[in-house]
């Protein structure tokens, strides 16, 4: 008895440092919070890296094939129209945009998109295949935007307020004053390219000049060719000495022609933006020459060509507008990651006269605010004066809440 009492007295002697060496966890000495983070930010960055360096190895060992991806978005909004007194005079809620787009790799150098909105109908918005041989030339054929203005080509979900300017949705082809285009979208060969690389650490940061140019029909999108002249576009974007400053210049050249009149459609717009991710500043000016047709008279009668038909001659309708925005975006959140605008933004467009029609110009004063709680998820709310002036002044309110998603 007193033998087995001494084997587990014994046992339980031999088990009790054991089960303490189990328990207790090395000490680490005290180490710099800063150092520390700074090594947790390496040691995430070098995962990052190799994980990329794996996908680039997979899609090498595919000869560049890419499985398709789908991506897309959705945007809900209300808008209230209010008159001069903030009567409410209309509101509706409606859904502003339903995107679904799928993208890839072919072969290495050459990509494609498909993307389609179904706010009221299936519509095809953009399809196009782009190969790109070099950093300095690449070429895309299909339909996608038109290389126009520093704005339009910012995805509407990133706008810093509900929609794109009046005076890039009239002179930019999304609403042209001509009566052709939509989405600021053509039919078209486009080549596009970068010169000039700054390096950074990581390899290049940025190139100091971006270009862009191509053939259109000129019709807009979904359409086809209706005249014998292919319209041509191009931009050009300058980042001098800092990737955050871009200066911007377009020039559009071609022909329109609708049911009711065609002629001339040039344009031209000159732009400037500032964005750190922090503070933002965009500001751009546009100029459209539109043709129209006037019949001809001499002496109050009408002047007939050798088979006795009306001579029209072409008169010209010049529109302008001008907008400045600015906001700053507040970081928010434990991790930093949920970002909240307050934004301005002031515009000015005039129509221009056609004969007999006098249109006047219009002022819009607009405030908002852009957040973003999570990086797929969006809310702006917009409020917005709007001073139209044909002869007399009339003001008039409008407000816009837009909700939009992307997944």
């Amino acid at each position: 008895m007193k033998r087995k009492f001494r084997i587990i007295v014994g046992m339980l002697l031999l088990a009790i440092p054991l089960c303490m060496n189990a328990q207790v966890k090395p000490v680490r000495p005290n180490q710099d919070p800063e150092k520390a983070k700074i090594e947790k930010e390496e040691k995430m960055k070098a995962e990052k890296e190799q994980r990329e360096q794996e996908k680039r190895e997979k899609k090498e060992a595919k000869g560049g094939f890419e499985m398709p991806k789908i991506s897309g978005f959705v945007q809900g909004m209300y808008q209230a129209d209010l008159n001069k007194d903030f009567q409410l005079q209309s509101n509706t809620l409606s859904m502003r945009r339903v995107r679904l787009s799928v993208d890839g790799t072919l072969v290495k150098g050459l990509t494609y998109k498909i993307q389609g909105d179904f706010t009221r109908k299936p519509m095809l918005v953009d399809a196009f295949v782009k190969y790109k041989a070099c950093n300095a030339f690449a070429i895309q054929i299909g339909q996608f935007k038109t290389p126009f203005s520093i704005e339009s080509p910012i995805n509407p979900v990133n706008l810093e307020i509900f929609d794109y300017g009046e005076s890039i949705k009239n002179l930019v082809g999304y609403s042209d004053v001509c009566g052709v285009g939509s989405l600021g979208r053509d039919l078209g060969i486009m080549a596009t390219g970068s010169f000039f690389p700054i390096k950074g650490e990581e390899g290049i940061k940025y190139h100091v000049v971006e270009y862009a140019i191509g053939v259109f029909n000129g019709n807009g999108a979904n359409e086809k060719d209706n005249n014998n002249r292919k319209d041509i576009a191009g931009r050009l974007y300058v980042h001098p000495g800092l990737e955050a400053l871009t200066l911007s210049a377009s020039y559009y050249n071609g022909k329109y022609k609708t049911a009711e009149d065609h002629g001339t459609r040039n344009r031209w717009s000159a732009g400037l933006q500032y964005d750190d991710g922090n503070f933002l500043f965009r500001a751009e000016y546009l100029s459209g020459l539109t043709g129209y047709q006037v019949a001809a008279f001499n002496d109050s009668l009408p002047v007939l060509d050798e088979q006795g038909n009306q001579v029209y001659f072409e008169n010209f309708r010049n529109s302008t507008g001008y907008y400045a925005v600015a906001g700053y975006n507040f970081k928010l959140g434990k991790d930093k990651s949920q970002k909240f605008m307050p934004v301005l933004r002031y515009e000015h467009f005039e129509p221009g006269d056609m004969a007999p029609v006098v249109y006047g110009s219009t002022n819009w004063y607009t405030a908002g605010i852009n957040y973003w709680p999570i990086k797929s998820l969006n809310f702006k709310l917009d409020y917005s004066l709007i001073q139209k002036v044909v002869g007399d002044r009339t003001n008039s309110h409008r407000i816009v809440a837009l909700v939009s998603y992307k997944f």
